[in-house]
């Protein structure tokens, strides 16, 4: 499912990124990488806050489109 559509407070796991090269190479520096763990925070319509490991990151709805997570 996309991230954006994902359970609040629940542990997933980032399962596929895709967008453009420049996009994953920003995410991969993030940690955002498939088979890493994260929790959504918040999710609005302008994107979602997650937590990945011990950081808290805002990605906006464009690029959370991008990101595929399963529970």
């Amino acid at each position: 499912m996309p991230i954006l559509i994902a359970p609040i407070n629940q542990m997933l796991t980032i399962k596929r990124v895709s967008g453009s090269d420049k996009e994953r190479k920003h995410l991969e520096s993030l940690g955002i990488v498939p088979g890493r763990n994260l929790t959504v925070l918040k999710a609005t319509s302008n994107g979602v806050i997650v937590m990945v490991d011990e950081m808290r990151l805002a990605i906006d709805c464009n690029v959370a489109m991008s990101i595929v997570v399963a529970a």
